[in-house]
């Protein structure tokens, strides 16, 4: 009798880790319906719709909703990877949702499929409602769902027989007495397979092949649905015409002093600021771009009749409204395109417009004033070709807008595939209701380049230097101030024309200790730089670079 009390209590002392250990492999139940959810979702997005990805659609849906303060702070923090910093938060996230899934299907069933198919009708209605999407696109999420929610009821079913099997129960001898409790498995010596090990390897069966389908079918669908079309090696092979008239560089453009930005940003190293969660890939021989609205005649051109009107190379500096002050979201590069007053003439535009409305095969839209891509002194332009090739994939392929004197969310548009002859009053682009300006003109600004900012510099006489630029005016002279000494003039390099930065730079001897330097720019209009700070929205920030350096 002091026996069986003892196997008892052993037994109930045992139960709290089984517990746990079942609620872990019921998560992992869930994490394996989710990407079995994914996988078959990429795989018949692949056959139906290359756009309707569950996880990309909810993740351009979570760039579209964000508040513009919280855009601001990925863009600063991750730069250029913002992109994957929001695809890795994402599949935490459908990591963590997934497990809860699996043990609300264990504890509280069907709550798990019900998380499953909330999940998949949240992805379908991201899918649905984007920009360009087929009649067909609603399938994908829907089919995997299905999948998700069939896989999760089939291991929770297991996993719950496996569980049962391995519940003490107490043993009675022929005359009712009670023996000592053990689990099932030693029931039944003269069964071939105990029922706990063959309820555990049916599950640890299911799971195994499950997860390694998920893995080769999601990975193998995303890989292909983004190779397809072979863009990338169709971009490659392309050979753009020679250019009617080509950038003349001046003596004296570029100078050499370490830790200066160059003349012409390489295009590996040119900043990139979108809201496309993936690049679109685009086939220049079935490219489109329409132009219509308020016009004469709507006209449609494809990549042949761009390059048709021969092209002209243009030098132009680029800035992103995401530029801080010092900041690195601007470059510079020698662009291959065709004037786009000449593309609009093709339409006829009619009087009273003032606003063109220019979108990306993604959806995004710019709202650019009419008169910056009419004004015969404004090189705006439809580009094809940056710095001697054609455009990256990253960076528009195969067609873009590229405007000087305007930040890039009004006027340069990737993946161009429409021109909207409009007006202000009847249409708004994407970023104005998220309280950016509708017009935005770029502010004239300066940077210091080098010495960089906690890189102690060496006592005695080094170069302070940097870039300005002023788009459309330029540059008439960059100033600098060492603590709260005179302001004193900077070198200018030659520049190329008004719409490109110049390099500037000043000797300096520079004394240990820690010192304030400060740079400000006055255009050829002779504006001086504003100096007040002003956030990035509504319409650029602005204020003088005040850099803390010091000299060992």
């Amino acid at each position: 009798m002091a026996q069986r009390s003892k196997d008892t209590q052993r037994s109930k002392n045992t139960q709290p880790g089984k517990g746990r250990r079942f609620i872990f492999w019921a998560a992992l139940s869930g994490v394996i319906s989710g990407a079995v959810f994914l996988a078959t979702a990429e795989l018949f997005a692949l056959i139906f719709a290359r756009s309707a990805s569950p996880i990309l659609a909810v993740g351009g849906f979570v760039i579209d909703i964000v508040p513009q303060p919280f855009k601001e702070f990925a863009i600063a923090t991750f730069g250029e990877y913002d992109k994957i910093a929001l695809l890795v938060g994402l599949g935490l996230a459908v990591v963590i949702a997934s497990a809860i899934a699996g043990i609300l299907q264990l504890l509280r069933p069907p709550l798990g499929v019900i998380a499953l198919v909330v999940a998949g009708a949240l992805s379908t209605a991201a899918i649905v409602t984007r920009a360009g999407v087929t009649p067909l696109a609603f399938l994908p999420p829907v089919l995997g769902t299905i999948a998700g929610a069939i896989l999760i009821v089939l291991l929770i079913r297991r996993l719950k027989t496996w569980k049962a099997s391995a519940v003490p129960v107490a043993m009675t001898d022929r005359k009712g007495e009670g023996l000592a409790v053990t689990d099932r498995e030693t029931v039944g010596q003269d069964a071939e397979q105990p029922p706990k090990a063959m309820e555990r390897r049916q599950f640890f069966i299911l799971a195994g092949i499950a997860s390694a389908s998920a893995v080769v079918v999601g990975i193998a669908s995303r890989a292909v649905s983004m190779t397809v079309a072979s863009v990338a090696t169709i971009r490659d092979a392309l050979k753009l015409p020679a250019p009617k008239s080509t950038v003349t560089v001046p003596k004296g453009a570029e100078l050499d002093i370490p830790g200066l930005s160059t003349l012409f940003t390489p295009n590996k190293d040119f900043y990139r600021v979108d809201t496309a969660l993936t690049v679109p890939t685009i086939d220049p021989s079935t490219w489109r771009l329409v132009i219509d609205g308020m016009v004469d005649q709507r006209v449609e051109m494809s990549f042949q009749d761009i390059l048709d009107m021969g092209l002209d190379e243009y030098a132009i500096t680029l800035t992103c409204v995401s530029n801080e002050v010092g900041g690195d979201l601007v470059g510079n590069a020698k662009w291959l395109g065709v004037p786009l007053r000449d593309v609009l003439k093709k339409a006829g535009v009619k009087s009273g417009a003032d606003m063109v409305l220019s979108k990306s095969v993604d959806g995004y839209t710019a709202s650019t004033p009419l008169s910056s891509l009419t004004d015969d002194n404004i090189d705006a332009i439809l580009a094809v070709g940056m710095n001697g090739e054609p455009l990256p994939l990253e960076h528009g392929f195969p067609v873009r807008m590229v405007v000087p004197g305007l930040y890039g969310y009004v006027s340069a548009t990737k993946w161009l595939t429409e021109l909207k002859v409009t007006t202000f009053d009847k249409d708004e682009a994407y970023w104005t209701p998220r309280g950016y300006s509708a017009e935005a003109p770029i502010k004239f600004a300066s940077r210091v380049d080098t010495p960089k900012v906690g890189q102690a510099v060496d006592a005695g006489r080094i170069p302070i230097a940097g870039v300005a630029w002023a788009q459309t005016v330029g540059i008439e002279r960059v100033e600098v101030r060492i603590d709260e000494g005179e302001w004193m003039p900077a070198t200018l390099s030659a520049p190329i024309n008004e719409n490109t930065w110049v390099q500037w730079f000043m000797e300096w001897d520079a004394t240990p200790g820690t010192h304030y330097v400060a740079v400000r720019a006055i255009n050829k209009n002779g504006d001086m730089q504003i100096e007040e700070r002003a956030p990035i929205a509504p319409n650029g920030s602005s204020g003088w670079q005040r850099s803390l350096i010091r000299v060992a």
